[in-house]
């Protein structure tokens, strides 16, 4: 080296000097380079701290702006990896830089070659501030998105409100309705009531205190043998003629009782226990009553207003198990209700 220096001395020019200040130079702006890079990188990684948050309220319906911001940080390490190699190469290029003074060719693709890293930089730089901007824009839409959401919702709302105030009007007016109506009903069983007791009086007075036939409650009863045969379902004379003015007194009250007021005259049917032979206890009572509403149906009582009905020996009045028990239990009843 000192002949070196002898030999530039006696050529009169020395090229060292220009080589360390060139090296500098660039290692300066190098330097700069990296330190606007690095405010770059701060800035940038506060917008992307302020972008997490929103994201993270939005976790759960942007998806795919997760896999974005992932992608965005494994991008950002990239950068921070090429910083750390890069600082670690000037750090190199100081402490070697006596040693590459013959080297200056080979120092120079070096530099470039930095130079180039610093261009990828940037361009990944620009990358991740698109991608931010597509995210930005894409969390706006999703805000329009709830906006339109919270507006629907408000008028679904509204349309409940609405709704169950109709159905407030709806029930009361139904139970004013309701009122009226039990009110009304009320009325058309006090008069049927009424019209029962007057018809059941008629039939006191026109069938008189004949045995065999009585009054229980509200219904009119008739022994089977006043009617019947036994064992039979066709009527006697006996009762042919009892169930005339039976018809007579029927005539009366459907001509009576307005027609408004919906009522029957049910005919029940019922046996003893014990059994037939040929038939069985339930078809002879529903026989039975079917032959006497038949017959006050020829007689000119109207067919809708008669109803027949058989309930074999399943409802006696008189459990016991004598002659006269089994005698009470074989009846016929009348009874006037509503339909």
């Amino acid at each position: 080296m000192a002949l070196g220096r002898a030999r530039r001395a006696k050529g009169g020019f020395d090229y060292w000097p220009g080589f360390v200040d060139a090296l500098s130079t660039m290692l300066l702006v190098i330097t700069f380079l990296l330190s606007v890079f690095m405010f770059s990188q701060y800035f940038l990684s506060r917008e992307m701290t302020g972008k997490d948050t929103a994201l993270q309220r939005l976790n759960q319906q942007i998806e795919e702006l997760t896999s974005l911001l992932a992608l965005e940080r494994a991008t950002k390490g990239d950068a921070q990896a090429t910083i750390l190699s890069l600082q670690a190469t000037l750090d190199a290029s100081e402490r070697e830089k006596l040693r590459l003074q013959g080297l200056a060719d080979a120092n120079r693709g070096g530099l470039e070659a930095a130079g180039s890293e610093a261009s990828e930089a940037r361009r990944a730089l620009e990358s991740e501030r698109a991608i931010s901007a597509r995210a930005m824009a894409q969390v706006d839409i999703l805000n329009q998105q709830i906006s339109a959401l919270r507006r629907q919702l408000a008028a679904i709302e509204e349309a409940l409100n609405a709704s169950e105030r109709r159905d407030r009007e709806s029930q009361a007016r139904i139970a004013d309705l309701g009122s009226r109506l039990n009110v009304a009903l009320a009325q058309k069983v006090q008069e049927l009531a009424r019209y029962r007791s007057d018809f059941f009086g008629r039939l006191r007075e026109i069938l008189g205190q004949r045995p065999g036939i009585r009054v229980v409650g509200d219904r009119f009863v008739f022994e089977s043998e006043v009617l019947f045969e036994s064992g039979q379902s066709a009527l006697n004379p006996q009762g042919r003629a009892e169930l005339d003015k039976l018809a007579a007194a029927l005539a009366d009250l459907e001509r009576e009782i307005p027609p408004e007021i919906a009522w029957v005259m049910r005919v029940d049917g019922h046996t003893d226990k014990r059994p037939i032979v040929g038939r069985s206890n339930w078809e002879l009572s529903a026989s039975r009553a079917i032959s006497v509403v038949q017959y006050l149906v020829i007689k000119g009582v109207t067919p809708q207003h008669l109803v027949a009905a058989g309930f074999g020996e399943f409802q006696p009045i008189d459990p016991g198990d004598t002659e006269e028990a089994y005698r009470r239990n074989r009846r016929i009843e009348l009874k006037l209700t509503e339909r």
